[in-house]
């Protein structure tokens, strides 16, 4: 299939039911005990709801969707795309403001709510404008249950042939570090150009084998969202985990070869390697020293001598084998983005024998920018840009981006769209640089940076992933824009005392720079949350909601 030469997703989604057997295996919801749905299954279901959509909107009507990861979140979306419509696919985790900025915003004319939970969440912002609300399960307001509509008798197997590149095919709101979300508006060509540039990635990775994925991160993420589209592409057996508590359970049961997620859930699963290792002595420790120290010069490129190739086969069958077991044993790649993740994380999981490729992009730029190559990971970086985009550095060092996959612009937002996008070029807001094998590097956020009373820029994330390597710290804030001094929240265990943290930061200020170090701190034992508005949905921290909370304490530490 040539990707380059397809008008739209939903054109994707029906050629490639052309390639497969209807009968294979497709989408699988971890929760629920009903079968794995198949192609077939799948097909027949987004003729019907389709058939359902088009009766209820008109061309570009925008359709919300509201619904934790499970196969009903597909079938919606190639739907409601099919039928003329926008999706607008949007967080479970947000906060009434922003629900009830988003509906006012966008003002769709259908919602599709998975269950009464989510539904709770918005039905005071829901107006007359919205003609219907479709559930995945019952609810108590006047809504048409999917599964009835998916039981009509409709023979109707419409495909929308009028949709073009150009035309946009989803609106996704930004998770709002500062102020509302932004609608950002992608298009069909957008999606569709970086799902070729991640196939070229793919065939790296994928053997003759059927691709397997297991899905955690939210449908309503712009990166997971292309990420269904490229499952398509190689027809993939998706699984949809069924929480973020049950992830290590559900990478036994499903055994995915690919798995994509956020920096945080690689810091949780370096934390509890680290652990276990920690707590091993003599001939095991020994194995698990040697482990790491071969895996980090083999992703070093660097030659091993006979001894170490005998060591290396031993720790292979010993250690790395072992532990790819407990996710399934078939792992052929870990895919990390939306933010950074540390190199010591990035260095450590793949020497233990999780192969973890970082990847770069946003979600305006739909969203993947670039991503390492397996055979050559440098984990410092987040690989080299894909071919079907460009990249360059400005001249105050903001990585601007060039290509298809740009957003057509925010929704009701013309100055802000003009602000970030000049030329054609899609300025970032972060810092980076590229090397001599032309691959990106991200240095700092270019509104994040510190910069001190002595006219130093400092990264305070560079600083706080460092502090986040200890056991003992949770997370930490750091804080100094015009001050003379570093210091730092750190949210560690009630039972951790006071004491214990000074020594550990204390030995981590032997590592930065005279600028870097913190000089006081703060305990707290309040986590920064979705819920507490400290946390975006996508786990970012909002650094603007944390100083409003703490500045005073912040600043009595001056």
């Amino acid at each position: 299939m040539d990707i380059s030469k397809l008008n739209s997703l939903v054109e994707l989604y029906f050629k490639k039911t052309e390639e497969v057997d209807g009968k294979q295996q497709f989408l699988k919801w971890l929760k629920s005990d009903k079968p794995i749905y198949n192609w077939e299954d799948i097909t027949q279901r987004i003729f019907k709801l389709t058939s359902k959509i088009k009766s209820l909107i008109n061309d570009g009507d925008r359709c919300l969707i509201l619904s934790e990861n499970r196969p009903y979140w597909l079938i919606t979306d190639i739907s409601i795309m099919n039928a003329g419509g926008i999706s607008v696919p949007i967080f479970t985790t947000y906060s009434a403001n922003d629900y009830e900025h988003i509906l006012n915003d966008c003002k769709p004319s259908l919602i599709f709510v998975s269950n009464q939970d989510q539904f709770n969440k918005i039905k005071k912002f829901i107006n007359d404008d919205i003609k219907k609300i479709i559930s995945y399960e019952k609810i108590d307001s006047e809504s048409l249950l999917i599964e009835e509509i998916l039981n009509e008798d409709s023979n109707e197997k419409y495909i929308n042939n009028n949709l073009k590149r150009n035309m946009p095919a989803c609106i996704i709101y930004t998770s709002g570090t500062s102020g509302n979300p932004k609608g950002v508006v992608l298009s069909h060509g957008g999606i569709l150009s970086n799902c070729e540039g991640a196939v070229e990635l793919l065939k790296i990775l994928t053997d003759k084998k059927q691709p397997v994925f297991l899905t955690w991160l939210p449908l309503s993420h712009s990166y997971e969202h292309t990420v269904q589209f490229i499952q398509i592409i190689v027809a993939a057996k998706v699984f949809y985990a069924e929480s973020l508590e049950k992830l290590i359970t559900n990478m036994s049961i499903a055994k995915p070869t690919i798995m994509t997620a956020v920096p945080r859930f690689y810091q949780n699963l370096f934390t509890k390697i680290k652990i276990n290792f920690d707590k091993q002595s003599g001939l095991k420790k020994k194995l698990i020293n040697q482990t790491l120290n071969l895996g980090k010069k083999i992703l070093k490129k660097e030659k091993l001598s006979l001894s170490e190739k005998v060591m290396n086969f031993i720790c292979e069958k010993l250690v790395r084998k072992k532990i790819r077991n407990q996710f399934g044993g078939n792992l052929q790649a870990f895919v990390s983005g939306g933010g950074a993740l540390d190199q010591n994380i990035g260095e450590f999981l793949n020497a233990v024998g999780l192969p973890t490729l970082q990847g770069y992009g946003l979600t305006e730029a739909s969203p993947v920018v670039s991503c390492n190559l397996p055979d050559l990971v440098k984990v410092e970086t987040v690989g080299p840009p894909f071919r079907t985009n460009k990249v360059k550095i400005a001249d105050d060092g903001e990585i601007l981006i060039k290509g298809e996959n740009v957003m057509l612009g925010y929704w009701n937002l013309k100055e802000e769209t003009t602000k970030v996008i000049k030329d054609g070029w899609l300025h970032t807001g972060d810092i980076g640089e590229l090397d001599n094998h032309n691959y990106l590097k991200i240095t700092d956020r270019k509104k994040d940076i510190i910069i001190n009373l002595g006219g130093d820029n400092i990264s305070p994330s560079k600083i706080e992933n460092i502090l986040c390597l200890n056991e003992n710290i949770k997370q930490s804030f750091v804080y100094g824009d015009k001050k003379n001094y570093l210091v730092a929240l750190i949210v560690c265990e009630k039972e951790i005392k006071f004491e214990k943290i000074k020594l550990i930061i204390e030995n981590i200020n032997k590592s930065l720079t005279l600028i870097e170090k913190i000089k006081k701190f703060i305990l707290i034992h309040e986590e920064f949350t979705i819920d507490n508005g400290m946390l975006t949905p996508t786990l970012k921290i909002k650094r603007k909601e944390i100083i409003k909370n703490y500045k005073q304490q912040l600043e009595n530490l001056y």
